[in-house]
Protein backbone atom coordinates (compact mmCIF):
# COMPACT_ATOMS: atom_id res chain seq x y z
CA UNK A 1 0.00 0.00 0.00
CA UNK A 2 1.44 3.45 -1.01
CA UNK A 3 1.54 6.13 1.72
CA UNK A 4 -0.53 9.16 1.20
CA UNK A 5 0.82 11.75 -0.60
CA UNK A 6 -0.68 15.37 -0.32
CA UNK A 7 1.60 17.29 -2.83
CA UNK A 8 -0.02 14.73 -5.31
CA UNK A 9 -3.26 15.09 -4.51
CA UNK A 10 -2.96 18.69 -4.18
CA UNK A 11 -1.57 19.27 -7.34
CA UNK A 12 -4.30 16.52 -8.71
CA UNK A 13 -7.20 19.08 -7.34
CA UNK A 14 -5.34 22.37 -9.01
CA UNK A 15 -4.90 20.22 -12.18
CA UNK A 16 -8.50 19.49 -12.39
CA UNK A 17 -9.55 23.10 -11.05
CA UNK A 18 -7.55 24.40 -14.20
CA UNK A 19 -9.54 22.73 -16.89
CA UNK A 20 -13.01 22.21 -15.13
CA UNK A 21 -15.31 25.25 -16.73
CA UNK A 22 -18.65 26.17 -15.12
CA UNK A 23 -21.12 23.65 -16.93
CA UNK A 24 -24.29 25.87 -15.81
CA UNK A 25 -25.92 29.34 -14.73
CA UNK A 26 -25.09 32.70 -14.87
CA UNK A 27 -21.41 31.59 -16.17
CA UNK A 28 -22.40 28.53 -17.65
CA UNK A 29 -21.95 28.01 -21.62
CA UNK A 30 -25.19 29.89 -22.29
CA UNK A 31 -23.86 33.21 -21.79
CA UNK A 32 -20.11 32.64 -21.73
CA UNK A 33 -20.13 30.18 -24.72
CA UNK A 34 -18.55 27.90 -25.90
CA UNK A 35 -17.87 26.59 -22.66
CA UNK A 36 -18.51 28.36 -19.43
CA UNK A 37 -15.61 30.42 -17.22
CA UNK A 38 -13.05 28.45 -15.47
CA UNK A 39 -13.66 27.91 -11.89
CA UNK A 40 -10.87 29.95 -11.22
CA UNK A 41 -12.44 32.98 -12.63
CA UNK A 42 -15.64 32.33 -10.67
CA UNK A 43 -16.24 36.01 -8.22
CA UNK A 44 -16.15 34.61 -4.66
CA UNK A 45 -19.96 36.32 -4.15
CA UNK A 46 -20.92 33.98 -6.91
CA UNK A 47 -19.59 30.99 -4.92
CA UNK A 48 -20.92 32.02 -1.83
CA UNK A 49 -24.11 32.02 -3.03
CA UNK A 50 -24.22 28.06 -3.15
CA UNK A 51 -22.69 28.17 0.44
CA UNK A 52 -25.82 30.31 1.04
CA UNK A 53 -28.57 28.87 -0.85
CA UNK A 54 -27.76 25.27 0.89
CA UNK A 55 -24.73 24.04 -0.65
CA UNK A 56 -22.07 22.80 -3.81
CA UNK A 57 -23.59 20.51 -6.03
CA UNK A 58 -23.08 17.06 -5.54
CA UNK A 59 -20.40 15.25 -7.31
CA UNK A 60 -16.52 16.43 -8.20
CA UNK A 61 -17.65 19.98 -9.49
CA UNK A 62 -19.26 20.62 -5.88
CA UNK A 63 -15.67 19.79 -4.84
CA UNK A 64 -13.31 21.90 -6.76
CA UNK A 65 -16.05 24.82 -6.44
CA UNK A 66 -15.91 24.16 -2.90
CA UNK A 67 -12.19 24.45 -2.70
CA UNK A 68 -12.21 27.88 -5.32
CA UNK A 69 -14.29 29.32 -2.72
CA UNK A 70 -11.84 28.79 0.18
CA UNK A 71 -9.04 29.58 -1.62
CA UNK A 72 -10.82 32.54 -2.40
CA UNK A 73 -12.08 33.47 0.98
CA UNK A 74 -8.91 32.95 2.48
CA UNK A 75 -7.09 35.37 0.39
CA UNK A 76 -5.29 32.84 -1.71
CA UNK A 77 -6.64 33.79 -5.38
CA UNK A 78 -3.20 34.53 -6.31
CA UNK A 79 -2.73 31.02 -6.43
CA UNK A 80 -4.90 30.91 -9.62
CA UNK A 81 -2.36 33.76 -11.17
CA UNK A 82 -0.53 31.15 -13.64
CA UNK A 83 -3.48 29.58 -14.55
CA UNK A 84 -4.50 32.43 -16.05
CA UNK A 85 -1.89 33.59 -17.53
CA UNK A 86 -1.28 29.96 -18.81
CA UNK A 87 -5.10 30.87 -20.55
CA UNK A 88 -4.20 33.99 -21.90
CA UNK A 89 -5.38 36.67 -18.72
CA UNK A 90 -8.27 36.46 -16.92
CA UNK A 91 -11.64 36.31 -17.81
CA UNK A 92 -13.88 39.29 -18.68
CA UNK A 93 -17.24 39.00 -16.45
CA UNK A 94 -18.66 42.30 -16.79
CA UNK A 95 -18.15 44.37 -19.90
CA UNK A 96 -16.65 47.77 -19.01
CA UNK A 97 -18.71 50.52 -17.85
CA UNK A 98 -19.99 53.16 -20.19
CA UNK A 99 -20.16 55.95 -18.85
CA UNK A 100 -22.60 59.02 -20.49
CA UNK A 101 -20.86 61.49 -23.11
CA UNK A 102 -20.68 64.58 -21.54
CA UNK A 103 -21.92 68.17 -22.94
CA UNK A 104 -19.76 71.12 -22.81
CA UNK A 105 -21.47 74.27 -23.01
Amino acid sequence: MLPYDLAAHMAADLADIERTRMPFGKFGPANYPPYGVPLYDLPAEYLGWFVKKGGFPKGRLGELLRMVHQMKVDGSDFAFDEMRRRAGGRTVLFPPKRSAPRSFK
